[in-house]
């Protein structure tokens, strides 16, 4: 999936991050706009990765869908 979501219109940048004792797991994508992260969750390959995430790895899970007004960062000097 982090190739395919690369090469979708509108992509932005994405990021994931697992811990594999717990199990828990987040992967959070950023679109240029609605119908951008729409039409990723659309693409054939992502709608198969999903169906195959509930049937063999997740018994749950929740998806948040959300604008970002503003974004920034701070890094310390080296």
């Amino acid at each position: 999936m982090d190739e395919l979501v690369r090469e979708q219109l509108g992509y932005i940048e994405h990021a994931s991050v697992r811990d594999h004792l717990t199990r828990f797991g987040i992967t959070v994508a950023y679109f240029a706009d609605d119908a951008s992260a729409a039409a990723w969750k659309e693409i054939a390959e992502h709608v198969e990765a999903q169906r195959l995430g509930r049937e063999m790895f997740y018994s749950e899970y929740s998806v948040r869908v959300a604008t970002v007004y503003r974004s920034y960062e701070f890094m310390a000097p080296k």
